[in-house]
C-alpha cells in the first residue's frame, strides 16, 4: 500500500525568513527517494511539510489526491532520535502510537507484535528502552511507524547516531522492508554513500533558501563512482 506525494511550488519560512523556496518534487507511489544535502539546506523542512508538521507559506503538498493539512496515519515518521517513552516496553511504545487509530486493545497488541517481529525484535518486545542498544531502539521506532501501516514513510537521518556496523544492518533491513511493503519512502540524509546504497533516486538540495539542485536516478547494481562524483560536485558547489 503506497501513495504518491507531490510538492508544488512549496515555500516555507520561519520568522519571516524563507528556508525553502518554490520547490517542486514528485514522489511516485512505491518509490524510494533520498533527499541529500548539507545542514541547513531545507531537507528536514521538506520532510516536515510532507508530514504535516509545518504549514507552507506558499505552494502545496499533496499525498494521493488529498492536500496535506496536518499529521495523519497515512504518513509514518522516523527521526534520528528515537523519542521512545522510557517507562514503556518496546511493545508498549508501539501500542501507544496506535491509540490514535481507535483500535481495540487486542488489535493494537497484534499489530505491535507483528511490527516488532518484522524488524527482528520479537525477543525484545518486553524490554525497556534502557535495556536495548541504539540499533534496537531504532528498530522499535521503525516498528512504531510501520505498525500503523502507513502509505508513506518519512525518515529524517534515522541512522545518523548509530555505529557503522549497526547502520549498515539497519540500511539492509530498511531496503528489505521497502521491497516487501512497497511503501513510498522519503529518506533525508547528508551522506552520499548512504543515499546511493538505499535509494532508487537521489534529489540534491542546496542553497539558502533551499532549492532542488539536481535529481538523479540511481542505477541498479554496485554504486556508480561517476554518479557519486557528480553528486559530490553538486554539493561542493554550494
Amino acid at each position: 500500500m503506497s501513495r504518491r506525494v507531490r510538492l508544488e511550488g512549496l515555500t516555507v519560512g520561519y520568522g519571516g525568513t524563507a528556508v525553502l523556496e518554490r520547490t517542486d518534487l514528485d514522489l511516485p507511489a512505491g518509490s524510494f527517494t533520498a533527499l541529500l544535502g548539507p545542514s541547513g539546506c531545507g531537507k528536514s523542512t521538506v520532510l516536515n511539510a510532507v508530514a504535516g508538521f509545518v504549514r507552507p507559506a506558499a505552494g502545496r503538498v499533496t499525498a494521493g489526491s488529498e492536500p496535506v493539512r496536518g499529521p495523519g496515519p497515512d504518513r509514518g515518521v522516523v527521526f534520528q532520535h528515537y523519542a521512545l517513552f522510557p517507562w514503556r516496553t518496546a511493545r508498549g511504545n508501539v501500542e501507544f502510537a496506535l491509540k490514535r487509530l481507535g483500535l481495540p486493545r487486542a488489535e493494537r497488541r497484534r499489530r505491535a507484535l507483528a511490527a516488532l517481529a518484522e524488524v527482528g525484535l520479537s525477543e525484545g518486545a518486553q524490554k525497556y528502552p534502557a535495556q536495548l542498544s541504539g540499533g534496537m531502539q531504532q528498530r522499535v521506532a521503525l516498528a512504531r511507524a510501520l505498525a500503523a501501516e502507513p502509505e508513506v514513510l518519512l525518515m529524517d537521518e534515522p541512522f545518523g547516531a548509530l555505529d557503522s556496523l549497526t547502520r549498515t544492518r539497519m540500511q539492509t533491513l530498511l531496503r528489505e522492508l521497502w521491497q516487501r511493503r512497497g511503501t513510498t519512502v522519503l529518506f533525508v540524509t547528508h551522506d552520499i554513500d548512504e543515499a546511493l546504497a538505499l535509494a532508487e533516486r537521489v534529489v540534491v538540495l542546496g542553497g539558502s533558501p533551499g532549492r532542488v539542485l539536481a535529481d538523479h536516478p540511481v542505477p541498479a547494481g554496485p554504486p556508480d563512482p561517476d554518479l557519486r562524483s557528480l553528486i559530490a560536485r553538486h554539493l561542493g558547489a554550494e
